[in-house]
This record gives structure tokens, C-alpha cells and sequence, in this order.
């Protein structure tokens, strides 16, 4: 059906619920709201009425297509109707259709519901609809209070952070930190203090970097315990960080070996507590979240708390805006080209033959300055991917869509960086195999003697057979990048062009 004929039988009375229903779903999918309103010039009767239906699935449904609208003269009567409505699940709806319009008149009448929310008691079937509305006036909140309000301003104070690293490679990140004092080496990272967090944030090789919190180190107990410990020190690191402004909209994540649905069970209900402890200067939200409060268990079930702070904005990796399901992730490249970094050359000429998006490229300019980087790929989407990619990172790079052993260049190359293919579901063992073989057996005819290949493998066994063929080839390096899943990157040269027939 059309819009017009869903207006038309809410106008006459006829099948008002399945027509309200098409009619929000039509609009949403083909995003018509505006052209709704103006269908509606003004005259927004024939779903205002149904606001005061008998039916309340009637009445939630209206105000959400009324929301979908935006036409802010509809705020006064959706706010109207939330205020008068009894029924506890439609209140949330009101409230999701309120959350598309600026909502900063009623803030005061909305902190004073959340408060009132806090302070009900009731079973168990009233606490689900209680907690609906309380979700909904949070994204109220924090849609009018735009997301991101907090600013942090602390870039110069002194602070002990965790950086979050591949395992097998810590010290190449350490290498990078400068003036860092008690250092720790941790299983996954390096936990240290710094006072030059602005060299700290543009490091390439962490995944992560972590606040640990003054005057805390581990919490347990009931969820009421705990959030009674953590929120005095979390609120008073968070302003000293932050331009005062409201409240800080949160997430909790739970690292722990408690079963699922127990570890659910305690986010909740910490979260709720974290709420009512901090008189709603932490409001929970499960999105457009600022911070994100992370519980990690040791080994006794005691629970060391870390903050990571979207305050921040970690900008390293921005222009890798399109990726696929086989690209190499960006943290990853960035390491390869940190680790292999000592046998870059200036200006050289680099070819990534299996380019992707792009990753591998930027992350070798990102590392030391090139004359030329070419990208070659048989995807034309990989290559479309990769040119926005690279443009987004203000690198200069030349693409190809074309096979790889088809393609030439009247300059040779000085280096060859890639992510080689991996077995899957289109291509087995033998064929990687074979692949890995024309790969080696093609590059002395697009390289120069003497030129470096820097090639991440998935499954490096495959790779490190066909090496163990070609004599032409020295291995320098190999690094392992993930034990578990057998992942490495070799550095190895073309001593000599020979193994150049063929393709």
C-alpha cells in the first residue's frame, strides 16, 4: 500500500492498527517522514486523534509516526501524551518518539522521573516496564545533550595507563613509549605511568589503551559493594579529566569466567547501582556511550576496574572507512610495518600485489616515505574500497584492478608488501599452495634484484614450503603475528633473478 491509502483508512476508521503499522514501516524504510509531513500540511488531526484511542498499541504506534515526521510543533503534544499515559509500556514509546526532537525544556521534569524511577519499588513484571522507560529517558537525554559533550582537557597530567598489545610483540610497542616509569609487562600489554599521554596516543601497535584509577585496585562483593567503592574515585577522575558538563553516559563490560547469563544478570544490576550511587552523574547507556567502565576478574573473582575514555578520539586508523571480510586489520599492519621497519628504504618504490582496501600500503607510508606505492587487486570493489581509503589518509597511491600475474610496469619495484590470500571456503590448501608458488615465481618480474617482500600469511606453513623451494629468495625475518592461529609475517629479498620464466 501507499501512504496515501494508509492515511486514508485512519481517516475513515478502518483497520487502524495494521494501517498505523504499515504506514510507520513504510515511512521508515523509504525515510518519508518529511514528505509526510508535508502530505499532512499542517494538519496533523487524523494521527493526533488516535493518541487518545482506547487501544494503547494504537497510541504507541501514532506517536511513533508521528516521530518519524520531526515536525517540531508535534513535541508539545507528544510530551502532552507521555505525561497523561497510564500505561507503563506505551510511556518507553512516547519516550522513543520524543528522543527525535530537542527535548531541552523538559530536562529537569525528566531527571525528576528518572530519580522517581530509582525510588519505586515493585514486582517483578512492573521493574521490566520501569526499567524500559528508564532506558528510553536516558536516550532522551543524551540525544539532547548531544553525544560526545565532554571534552577531555588533561593531555598533560600524570597517569598510569594500560596499552592493550599483541602478545608476542609487547616490546615493540614499549620501544615507542616514551619516558615511561613503573613499567609492567602484562600478558596482553604494558601498564605504566606517563605524563606525555600526547606522544602515547599516536602510537600505531596497541589495540587499546586503558585508565587504571587513582586510589583503586580491587573491588568485590555484592553489586551495591562495588559500585559504592568505584563511583567517588571514577567520578573525581572523570571531572579532573573533563570540562564540567552533565552526566557521563557509560557502558559496563564484564571480563570474568562467570557463566553468561550470571554475568549478565551482575552488568545490570552494577550498572543500576553505578546509577543510584552517583545520583545520575553515570547514566548507563548501551549506546553513544562516553566511557566505558571494564570489571576484569582476577583469579579470586575480585575485580580490577579500568576506564576507557571515547573522550579521547583515537584517530590512528580513521581512514580505513571500508574494509572486507578478508582485509588485514589495521593494528596488525601497522605492527608488520614496525617490525620489518628497519629494512625499509627511503623513496622506494612499493607493490602491494593482493592491495585490498589499502591497508597495508598506508600503513608502509605511514612508516617511511615511498616515491611510488602501487596496489594491484582482481576485485574492482577491493580497489574502489582501497582508493577511498588511501585518499582519507592524504597518501598518494596508484590502483590496478587486475590479476596480479597479469600485471606489468616498465619500472621495477624495490619492495613487495602484501597480505597474501588465505584458505577458505573458494580456495583449499593446494590451491594457496599453488598460488604461493606463482607469487614467488612472479615477483623477479616486477622487482628488481635485491628488492624486499614483506608478506603476512595466515597460515605461514603453506608460505614457508614454497620459500624452502626458491634459492633466489633469503629469509631475513619471520615474526610470528598469532601463535594459536599460525599467522606470520616474513621479511625475506630477491638475491637474484633467476626462476623467471614462467608465470
Amino acid at each position: 500500500m501507499l501512504m496515501n491509502d494508509y492515511l486514508k483508512n485512519l481517516k475513515e476508521g478502518t483497520d487502524i492498527r495494521q494501517s498505523l503499522i504499515g504506514l510507520k514501516e513504510d515511512v521508515r524504510r523509504n525515510k518519508t517522514g518529511k514528505t509526510l509531513a508535508q502530505t499532512l500540511a499542517g494538519d496533523f488531526s487524523v494521527l493526533t486523534d488516535l493518541l487518545k484511542s482506547e487501544d494503547p498499541k494504537v497510541r504507541k504506534n501514532a506517536a511513533l509516526v508521528i516521530a518519524e515526521t520531526e515536525y517540531e510543533p508535534m513535541r508539545e503534544v507528544l510530551w502532552e501524551a507521555y505525561q497523561g499515559e497510564k500505561i507503563l509500556f506505551v510511556r518507553a514509546d512516547y519516550l522513543k518518539a520524543l528522543s527525535h526532537f530537542d527535548c531541552t525544556r523538559y530536562l529537569d521534569a525528566i531527571y525528576a522521573r528518572m530519580h522517581e524511577l530509582d525510588e519505586l519499588e515493585a514486582g517483578p513484571e512492573d521493574q521490566k516496564h520501569y526499567f524500559g522507560e528508564q532506558t528510553a529517558l536516558k536516550t532522551v537525554l543524551r540525544k539532547t545533550e548531544k553525544k560526545g559533550k565532554h571534552k577531555f582537557t588533561a593531555r598533560d597530567g600524570r597517569f598510569e595507563v594500560i596499552l592493550l598489545t599483541n602478545r608476542e610483540h609487547r616490546d615493540a610497542t614499549l620501544a615507542q613509549i616514551p619516558d615511561a616509569a613503573d613499567i609492567r609487562m602484562l600478558a596482553g600489554g604494558i601498564r605504566f605511568v606517563t605524563e606525555k599521554l600526547p606522544e602515547i596516543l599516536p602510537i600505531r601497535t596497541y589495540t587499546e589503551l586503558l585508565f587504571t584509577i587513582p586510589g583503586l585496585s580491587l573491588l568485590g562483593g555484592s553489586p551495591g559493594n562495588i559500585a559504592a567503592g568505584l563511583t567517588p574515585p571514577v567520578m573525581k577522575f572523570l571531572r579532573e579529566c573533563h570540562e564540567k558538563g552533565g552526566p557521563f553516559y557509560f557502558r559496563l563490560d564484564i571480563r570474568s569466567s562467570l557463566p553468561e547469563q550470571q554475568r549478565v544478570d551482575l552488568v545490570k544490576k552494577l550498572a543500576h547501582a553505578l546509577e543510584k550511587e552517583s545520583k545520575g552523574e553515570l547514566l548507563n547507556a548501551p549506546g553513544g556511550y562516553e566511557i566505558e567502565l571494564r570489571m576484569v576478574a582476577n583469579k579470586t573473582g575480585r575485580f580490577v576496574p579500568l576506564l576507557k575514555l571515547y573522550t579521547i578520539h583515537d584517530w590512528r586508523f580513521a581512514y580505513r572507512r571500508e574494509a572486507l571480510p578478508t582485509s588485514i586489520s589495521p593494528v596488525n599492519a601497522a605492527l608488520i610495518m614496525e617490525l620489518a621497519g628497519g629494512y625499509f628504504q627511503e623513496d622506494a618504490r612499493v607493490l602491494d600485489p593482493f592491495c585490498g582496501v589499502g591497508t597495508m600500503l598506508v600503513e608502509r607510508r605511514m612508516k617511511k616515505k615511498c616515491s611510488a606505492l602501487y596496489g594491484v587487486d582482481i576485485l574492482e570493489s577491493a580497489v574502489l574500497k582501497a582508493r577511498g581509503n588511501t585518499e582519507a589518509a592524504h597518501v598518494n597511491a596508484y590502483y590496478v584492478n587486475r590479476d596480479f600475474f597479469d600485471f606489468t610496469h616498465e619500472h621495477p619495484f624495490d619492495e613487495i608488501i602484501t597480505n597474501l590470500p588465505a584458505a577458505g571456503n573458494s580456495r583449499s590448501r593446494e590451491d594457496i599452495l599453488a598460488l604461493y608458488d606463482r607469487f614467488l615465481r612472479r615477483i623477479p618480474q616486477v622487482a628488481r634484484a635485491g628488492a624486499l617482500v614483506v608478506a603476512y600469511a595466515q597460515d605461514y606453513s603453506l608460505l614457508r614450503e614454497c620459500l624452502n623451494r626458491h634459492r633466489e629468495y633469503r629469509v631475513l625475518e619471520e615474526y610470528c603475528i598469532n601463535e594459536r592461529e599460525g599467522s606470520f609475517a616474513a621479511v625475506f629479498r630477491l638475491e637474484k633473478e633467476i626462476g623467471t620464466t614462467g608465470a
